[in-house]
């Protein structure tokens, strides 16, 4: 198999290092070779982070080149935004549509970019879900970008029943039953 470049955005605290090791931890299951890379920026005070997820017959290294994502998960508009560079030509873009102010733009310094989305859309093939209010739905906001990866699940050569059983094994086992709904709310989108 070629190996199959995925990105990772989102702001520290939004869950892109679980989501990573539960997209590694399936590549892991069917029998791939799989490296992982996390890059934290300022995660802890709402910084950007990016985890890299690389898998295939025989994978070199853990970082995704500029133009070599297959598909690029952001947890946030201004991330997917931020990071569409790293895609493939014919690659996508799974967005939660969803604003987080950076520091820049809360202290006056800058102003949040209008039309992300639209101007993704026009260069990629791009899906978005406002995954926080489908989370709401569910009541544990914690779980929309499990929400998200069921969205970028249907983009990737894995069976709905592989996502869940590691998802099951990965996420804290209070939260599985719940992690489990959120990936269907995404997944059946």
């Amino acid at each position: 198999m070629e190996t199959k470049n995925i990105m990772i955005v989102g702001v520290g605290g939004q869950g892109t290092l679980l989501t990573s090791r539960i997209l590694g931890g399936l590549a892991i299951q069917a029998d791939y070779d799989v490296k992982l890379s996390e890059v934290h920026g300022m995660a802890q005070r709402g910084g950007s982070v990016v985890t890299y997820v690389r898998y295939g017959d025989s994978v070199a290294e853990p970082i995704v080149e500029e133009g070599q994502a297959d598909v690029l998960i952001a947890f946030e508009r201004l991330e997917a935004k931020r990071y569409a560079h790293f895609l493939k030509k014919d690659g996508v873009i799974i967005v939660n549509d969803q604003r987080m102010d950076p520091i820049t733009v809360v202290t006056g310094a800058a102003q949040y970019p209008e039309g992300i989305l639209e101007e993704l859309a026009a260069k990629h093939k791009l899906y978005s879900i406002d995954a926080m209010a489908e989370a709401k739905k569910l009541g544990n906001s914690k779980v929309f970008n499990i929400i998200v990866l069921g969205v970028a699940a249907q983009h990737m050569d894995y069976a709905k029943e592989d996502w869940l059983k590691v998802i099951e094994l990965t996420v804290p086992p209070k939260t599985v039953e719940i992690n489990k709904k959120a990936f269907e709310v995404g997944y059946n989108r």
